[in-house]
């Protein structure tokens, strides 16, 4: 049985972390609608393209990687009443996310000409695409930062602070977006005025951010933590970042992978296929917002070592996705070609009809990537990284990429193939999470 006050701490916490990945996520969506728009399957195709690259960066190394260390020591820190080693995990965290932050940024703009001919990019699309990644880098420097302190405020429950800054980049982004694009009040730049209003906002978004994590927050990063630093804090939070860092490498890179094969299919395929991800992206954020509070909580209940409450909180956190996620999953069965309509004109006939077909195949995921989501996040709270590793490799690598290597690629299929490849491996990456969740819970 689940007690009010877990519900009521799941909520508090979730909720914010929720509305902060929906934020970014409608921005996601309004800004692939503009371009849509504007330039067709094939502007789709080079910022699809460009963004699943940078953002698969972003989460291997920061959101999935350096974060989850950053959360799993720091809230287990507090659990234990250690503010001072909080402090320097949080300062270590954010020392670290600079420099990655500055590596990863160099190597992108260095070979992205290159990054995107891999990736399948030929002609018009790729001299876009290239000036295009380009830009946005610039912007993917400050959103890794801004994803590394809100790791340092998450830890000890503030998910309220990521949400406003959230709010904050999504309106400048938008409003920017519109003016730029179209040529409004300036020329029209097209999809050149997404990147550059990409760069202006995210770097409001990160100016606002630092100043509240150096004079509001409660748990703060010291500069006599960095030149002191010590070695054995070091390896602890990155012998718990790697996994985690080669857990969402082995999803993200299979995927991008992934995305090449659909590439060679064509930009009507590519386009369909980066609409209905787009439209279904929604309906992550309460796995994703869950999956946050469950990092969270367990970490501090592992930390006060009361194991019977980190369980409880985990299954309120696994009841709360499956819910949420179970609604978006009726309005994709029901009115999948209403959705795709908002981002192409009419007269994409065969784009919507494959995109809608995508998106209602997409509903049956639903619930298994809601559990998925949780429990994962419930084990790199508690510590353990390794098995969400080993779990994400198997269904990436041994499921998902060579079906739709097989289906795509070698049989010249359609690509809804990809959304019942992926149903399958959703199904089985939340049982394989379930179980090690329920095995490490045992064992405390």
């Amino acid at each position: 049985m689940i007690s009010k006050k877990a519900i009521k701490e799941v909520l508090d916490i979730s909720l914010p972390a929720v509305g902060e990945a929906t934020v970014y996520t409608l921005m996601s969506i309004f800004d692939t609608m503009m371009i849509g728009n504007y330039g067709g399957n094939k502007a789709l195709s080079i910022v699809g393209l460009s963004t699943e690259i940078l953002y698969a960066c972003v989460n291997i190394f920061i959101g999935a990687g350096l974060c989850i260390g950053i959360a799993s020591y720091v809230s287990r820190s507090i659990g234990a009443k250690d503010t001072k080693a909080a402090e320097e995990y949080a300062s270590i965290g954010f020392l670290s996310g600079i420099c990655l932050a500055i590596t990863i940024c160099y190597v992108l703009f260095t070979f992205s000409e290159q990054i995107l001919f891999l990736g399948g990019a030929r002609g018009g699309i790729l001299v876009l695409g290239d000036i295009f990644m380009r830009i946005t880098v610039i912007a993917i420097f400050f959103n890794m930062m801004i994803n590394v302190i809100s790791s340092i405020l998450r830890s000890y429950g503030n998910t309220y602070t990521p949400f406003k800054i959230s709010v904050l980049v999504t309106l400048i982004k938008l409003s920017l977006d519109y003016i730029l694009i179209f040529g409004v009040i300036t020329p029209e730049l097209g999809i050149l005025g997404s990147a550059i209003a990409s760069v202006i906002s995210q770097f409001i978004g990160f100016i606002f951010i630092f100043l509240y994590l150096i004079f509001k927050s409660k748990i703060k990063v010291r500069l006599k933590y960095i030149l002191s630093m010590k070695m054995d804090k070091v390896k602890k939070l990155f012998g718990l970042s790697i996994p985690s860092i080669m857990e969402d490498g082995a999803f993200s890179v299979s995927r991008l992978l992934c995305t090449f094969i659909i590439m060679r299919a064509g930009t009507v395929a590519f386009a369909a296929n980066q609409i209905a991800n787009t439209v279904e992206s929604i309906s992550f954020m309460p796995g994703m917002g869950f999956g946050v509070a469950a990092t969270t909580l367990v970490g501090i209940k592992i930390g006060e070592k009361n194991y019977k409450e980190a369980k409880e909180y985990t299954y309120a956190c696994a009841l709360g996705a499956v819910a949420m996620m179970s609604v978006f999953a009726v309005i994709f069965l029901l009115m999948p070609s209403f959705l795709v309509n908002l981002f192409v004109g009419e007269e994409e006939i065969k784009l919507i009809y494959i995109a809608s077909l995508c998106l209602f195949i997409g509903a049956f995921e639903q619930p298994t990537i809601a559990l998925s989501s949780v429990f994962a996040g419930a084990l790199k709270g508690s510590g353990d990284t390794k098995n969400p590793f080993f779990i994400s490799l198997a269904t990436s690598w041994l499921i998902r990429l060579p079906l739709i290597f097989y289906f795509i690629y070698i049989l010249k299929l359609s690509i809804i193939y990809v959304w019942w490849v992926t149903v399958i491996q959703w199904g089985i990456d939340a049982i394989l999470m379930f179980i090690c969740f329920e095995r490490r819970i045992e064992k405390k």
